[in-house]
């Protein structure tokens, strides 16, 4: 059995204004460093042997700060970025004209191929994250990495675990530092591969944690 832990990263400067971040990037806040050391406190007694992040700054952040308690050197994977949200990168979501908000909407109702203009779609998203949690089989046997991503990114690779197409609507709130956990078995009850053991989980959190979209 192969488990990997999920991660989204710490509340950053853009995420409290509200403006969509997408590849583009914002510093944590102080809170968010806060919350990037509770999850770090938490996972350094659960056996991790890799952290995996996305190159972005923010993921580079927490998992520099999850480090210092897991006592692991980072490695980043560019796969693990957030969507790429075109045109509507660096807006405040209060800003949007009624067009852009409907461009903003084909990412999270469930349009077919939803893509912002200038963006990436959901497939595309949804393959590169599906790619790099397969590449964690062919770590040595008894890994136990974590992967450091965002809040779209890994909705969407837990979306792809449980059989949805990548388009599905969005349904799953991934909190700022939220703990996920993913694993590949064999169970005579459930389907054979990935399957997800819980999601979205901040019971090391000590305050409340912000969710990408919905404030």
């Amino acid at each position: 059995m192969t488990q990997v832990y999920l991660i989204r990263h710490g509340e950053t400067e853009w995420n409290v204004a509200r403006k969509i971040q997408g590849q583009t990037d914002s510093k944590l806040t102080s809170l968010g460093e806060l919350q990037a050391r509770q999850a770090g406190k938490r996972l350094r007694n659960m056996g991790i042997t890799h952290i995996i992040a996305s190159d972005l700054g923010r993921t580079r952040q927490t998992a520099q700060l999850l480090a210092e308690y897991c006592c692991i050197e980072p490695t980043f994977d560019s796969r693990l970025r957030e969507l790429n949200m075109g045109i509507l990168e660096q807006r405040r979501v209060d800003s949007l004209t009624p067009e852009e908000e409907q461009q903003r909407m084909l990412i999270l109702d469930g349009t077919p191929n939803g893509r912002i203009p200038q963006g990436e779609s959901l497939t595309e998203l949804s393959t590169r994250m599906r790619a790099v949690l397969d590449d964690c089989k062919k770590l040595p046997e008894g890994s136990r990495p974590i992967l450091v991503s965002h809040g779209i990114a890994l909705g969407s690779l837990l979306g792809n675990v449980l059989g949805l197409p990548p388009y599905a609507e969005r349904r799953l709130r991934l909190r700022n530092c939220s703990l996920s956990l993913v694993e590949s078995q064999n169970s005579p009850w459930l389907a054979p591969g990935w399957i997800v053991e819980f999601a979205g989980d901040t019971q090391h959190l000590t305050a409340d944690a912000l969710d990408e979209i919905q404030r």
